[in-house]
Formats: structure tokens, sequence, C-alpha cells
């Protein structure tokens, strides 16, 4: 069976289907294609179990674009609510909230180790590495070796399964960019005496000082269900249950053709003109036919896989904090999710309570392999031995292994991501890369949503008018800032026209 459209678009995850419901918008003829054969929403689906809810990971809606910000309203304008943000670090029996507050610190570490903490920050100061290349180097030249090890290094093994000196120095930059220790200080501080840090106006917002966030009532899957409902109302196809396994480009009639397999091994064919990816780079680069020069580079890109414990407990024990860093290396666990802190319709029975372990892992090594009840019990253990819960009052479980759900940043993905997009762009004009797996870059999901929002305007000029690569890490387009981004997308909106 073959199918004909404008815009073909592999994945309904947050990229994905804001490209479709854009598209459809302006009446333009567009299909998804998406592998799940139930949910829509990648890594930021909701999931569902007796009743229960959870997500992959939880996904705060915060952005600094008030371009995203107005399309989450206009996708679903009656179901968010704002929830107060809280995280703690766990760190040898012992909790530190975070962002730091300076006097707890101080008396959970103690006096000779929180000296020998500032003295280590003061020498790194002093005498940086030059030209930080590992995550370690960038780390230890911002914090100073003692707090990398107390607050990095056993965190960041457990998340990426590699050394800290084998992680490109790109990620730190990325995700810790903005918090420097003198300001984090003065911050906790101020929060240590009560005493709530003002904003200056036109002072950027360090995202991990965000007090709270906005937060779709039953999980973020609700956000990706109804702009999956609405570009299907406005003429769009979503089609699950197929897994893209072969691509093909003509170069004199400017169309793709996708082999499409679904589960029950029948096959279909669609046609476009135009293909808008946010698979995995690998897996993407691998279908295409004949295979790219690039083929090596892009095999070359790796991938860390995530999978989530959640435990249910009868219990009137809870915390206020909406997920807790684990950093003590006694137990394998990375992270822990408090859902009912996310939302009560998270948690429908009274007295109950849902905590989601996260385990970073490969996919295919012995914790993904692991069964059901081994991983229930390995997490019932640990959740006993860091206290939050009693095991013995967990009364159901769930497991959900979350493939490629991290690009790592190696010290080769740069480079490999360079030649791979050079040889793309070159030989594929009509083919965007979107999204966190799209571009092999670690960003959220209004990151995700940014590079999606201008590979629309692309398509609907026919040119290559916005570099989507250009989106930094909060959704802002780097070419102009922020105002930028939203003149593309709000007042200025291009006249659409056909492409040739």
């Amino acid at each position: 069976m073959s199918h004909h459209t404008e815009t073909l678009v592999i994945g309904a995850g947050p990229a994905g289907l804001t490209a479709a419901y854009l598209l459809s918008k302006q009446g333009r003829s567009v299909t998804v294609l998406e592998r799940d054969p139930e949910k829509v929403g990648g890594i930021s689906r909701t999931v569902s179990h007796n009743g229960y809810l959870f997500d992959i990971g939880g996904h705060r809606f915060f952005s600094k674009s008030k371009a995203v910000v107005d399309l989450w309203d206009e996708i679903l304008p009656h179901d968010f609510i704002e929830r107060p943000r809280l995280s703690r670090i766990y760190y040898q029996g012992k909790y530190y909230a975070y962002p730091l507050k300076a006097f707890e610190a101080l008396r959970n570490l103690g006096l000779i180790r929180s000296t020998a903490c500032v003295l280590s920050y003061l020498y790194a100061r002093a005498k940086p590495i030059e030209n930080p290349r590992s995550f370690h180097d960038w780390v230890r030249n911002q914090f100073g070796e003692r707090l990398f090890s107390i607050f990095f290094k056993t965190y960041t093994e457990k998340v990426w399964g590699m050394s800290c000196d084998a992680i490109s120095a790109d990620w730190a930059a990325q995700r810790i960019k903005g918090l420097d220790l003198g300001a984090a200080i003065r911050d906790a501080l101020k929060r240590s005496l009560g005493l709530k840090p003002k904003q200056r106006a036109g002072e950027p917002v360090i995202k991990t000082l965000i007090e709270s966030f906005r937060y779709p009532r039953r999980g973020p899957g609700m956000m990706w269900e109804a702009a999956a409902a609405r570009t299907m109302a406005q003429g769009g196809r979503v089609l699950l249950d197929r897994g893209v396994d072969g691509l093909s480009y003509d170069a004199g009639t400017g169309l793709w053709t996708a082999s499409v397999l679904r589960g029950d091994g029948s096959r279909e064919t669609h046609t476009a003109r135009h293909l808008v990816s946010s698979a995995p780079v690998r897996e993407l680069v691998d279908s295409i036919r004949p295979r790219p020069l690039s083929t090596f580079n892009a095999r070359a890109l790796q991938y860390r896989d995530f999978l989530t414990v959640a435990l249910i407990a009868k219990s009137e024990k809870t915390f206020p904090d909406n997920w807790i860093y684990i950093h003590d290396p006694s137990v394998k666990v990375g992270r822990v999710q408090n859902f009912l802190s996310w939302s009560p319709e998270m948690v429908p029975e009274a007295g109950h309570t849902c905590l989601g372990l996260e385990y970073f892992c490969f996919e295919g090594d012995g914790l993904w392999t692991s069964s059901d009840d081994d991983l229930v019990a390995l997490a019932k253990a640990e959740i006993g031995k860091i206290g939050l819960i009693d095991p013995a009052d967990v009364v159901d479980a769930c497991v959900v292994r979350q493939p490629k759900a991290y690009p790592v940043y190696d010290e080769a993905y740069a480079d490999n991501v360079a030649t791979v997009r050079r040889e793309l762009e070159r030989d594929f004009p009509t083919l965007h890369l979107v999204g966190r797996n799209g571009m092999h870059k670690y960003n959220n999901q209004d990151h995700a949503m940014m590079t999606a929002m201008l590979t629309v305007e692309n398509i609907l000029a026919g040119t290559r008018r916005h570099d989507v690569w250009r989106v930094n890490e909060d959704a802002e387009y780097t070419e102009a800032g922020v105002s930028g981004a939203q003149a593309a997308l709000g007042s200025e909106r291009l006249v659409p026209r056909k492409v040739a």
C-alpha cells in the first residue's frame, strides 16, 4: 500500500508533533510515522499502570521562549497546574537542598570537609586547566576538585556509564552553564536566612534556581496526545505502529520514499517531498539507501538508555520533593521521582504514594536485561536503604524501559555529528533534522519544539531561512536572541507558498 504526503515526519515526540501540528494548521499535507504501537509523546509520554500515572524522567514545562509557551497554551489551554519546585541531593545518608543552602551544606559536610571544599575551589579558580576538554576538567575549573568529587562525579558516572574524563566538556557547558559557585553561595546564604532572592530586571533566569513550574495535571503525555488529536482534526495523519526501516531520495523528482514495517509484519510505502526526522541519527542514516559515506560516523554515535521502576506504596510517609538526585555510590539508582509532588492526579488513591526509581543503563547490559521481578526487588531494597519508604509498604510495581533516552557526548561526538550533518545537508536538501535524538543534542522539550517550529518556517518559505542548529539549550534562536525567535514565529510569520 502506498501513500503520498507533502511532508513526512518520523517520530511522534515533541519535535515531530510540533512540526505536524503547525504544518497541518497551515493547511499543509503531513503524515507522522511513530514506531510505538500505542502512545505518542516519545520520552515525553505519560505511562499508566492500574490508574497510576508516571513520567519517563519528569518533564517541567518551563521555557524562556514566549513562542514555545504560547504554543503550549494553544495546544493545551485548560489543563496546566502550577507546581512548587523542590529537588534535593542524597549523599552519604544526608539530604542537601538543591540549590544549596549554605549552612545546611556546611553542617552536613562538617567543618573540615567544607573548609577543604572552599580551599579547593579557590585553588581551581586561581590555577584553572587551560582549554578544558573533559567534563572533569570543566567542573573542576568551575567548582574545584573536592566539590566535583562530592556533587558531580558519582551521579554523572551513573547517568552516563563512563568516566567523567571521557565525557566532553560540551556536556557540562550545556547543562551546568549559568551557575557559578559565587552566585550559588550568595543565593544559598539568602535562602538560609529566609530571604528570597530578587530577580533584577533584564537579569537572565538560571534554570536550576527556578522555584516553580507548570505541569499538565495528568502528566506531559496530555500535551502530546492533544497535539496529535489537533493535528488529525486539521487534516494531518498520525500513524502508530510504523517503524521506518528504509529511505531513499530521488534527486530527479525531489521525492522521498519511506519503507515502513508494522508490528504484524505488513509493509507500507510512503512518499513525500519533505522529510522531517526526529529519529536517532544513527538509525536514520542506517536506513538511507544508497548508504551515505558518513554511515561510519553515525554508527559511532552512542546513546544512554534508561529504565524506571515505579513503586506504588500504601504509605502516609510523604516528602515534598519532585525528585531527588542519588549521589550515593552504594546504590545503583540515580534519581527518584515523587509523582504525587508532580501532580496529585498522578496518584488516584488516598493514602498511597508512587515513586519512580530511575536507573541509567546501556541497552543489553545487566540492568536492561534483568527480569522485571529482579528490578522491582532491587528497587525495593534500594528505596529501603535510602529510607524514603518502607519496602514492606509496596503494594504494586511497574517497569518501563526507554531506549536511547540520552545522546552521549563523548570526545568524538561533535566531529561525528558535524560530518553527518555536512553530508546530509549537501545531498538531501529536503531532509530536516529536529529534536533531541534527531540532532544528537541533549536538549529539553522546549528546545526540541523550537527546532521544529523553525523547520516549519523553512518548509513554508521553501528556503533554509533558519539554521535550526543555532537554537541553544534554552530554546533561544542564537542568531538574534529570544526576540529573533519570537519575530520568526510570531508577528513576522512568513506567507506560505508551495515548495517547488
